[in-house]
């Protein structure tokens, strides 16, 4: 399928996902992670969920992980062109919602790309070779380039890997892994 077919399809499968599925998705997927992942002492990327868009509850993630000793940092979009900015996520009270609905920093620490070492990555769909289809602008492409070679880039989903994405560009950057409510799957580049 299409990156266009695949975005129509799973955002219709989010909104058919009852609030304490998704609650309860959420939570297990934040368990798988912790379980396989050393967040211990690492920068993170984290993003937030867009609520409307019944995203994972990555909220479950950056608690734990701060409790650990992770320093985590979440994204700041800027529409007119087209980049991310990440800052040190301390509060909740750093937060305001944009018009498209996302939690972002209004004010915090800047944290360089080249900085990370795991970034958490949203997603509609990926395929079994770690293509992944966000929302179409390009945003974490872009962002993703710019960290360095050692980062790990992880993917957070709800449902089962698609066989393959039939529109994959160059520009496109595959993830490391995903880790859905089932089991964590790690991708060989």
């Amino acid at each position: 399928m299409t990156k266009a077919e695949l975005r129509a399809l799973y955002r219709a499968r989010r909104m058919q996902l009852a609030p304490g599925e998704l609650d309860r998705l959420s939570e297990t997927i934040v368990e798988q992670t912790l379980k396989h992942f050393q967040l211990e002492e690492k920068t993170i990327s984290l993003f937030l969920p867009i609520e409307r868009q019944r995203e994972v509850n990555t909220y479950l993630l950056w608690e734990r992980a701060k409790n650990i000793g992770a320093r985590v940092a979440v994204p700041k979009t800027n529409f007119e062109n087209l980049e991310m900015r990440h800052y040190l996520f301390e509060s909740t009270d750093q937060l305001e919602i944009n018009e498209k609905g996302i939690p972002e920093p209004k004010k915090g620490k800047l944290i360089a790309a080249d900085r990370f070492d795991i970034v958490f990555v949203p997603l509609l769909a990926i395929d079994k070779s770690g293509n992944r289809v966000g929302y179409g602008k390009g945003f974490y492409d872009r962002f993703l380039r710019k960290c360095a070679p050692s980062c790990q880039f992880i993917g957070l989903h709800y449902f089962d890997l698609e066989e393959t994405i039939s529109d994959v560009l160059p520009t496109d950057v595959r993830l490391n892994a995903v880790v859905t409510p089932e089991k964590i799957v790690r991708f060989d580049h």
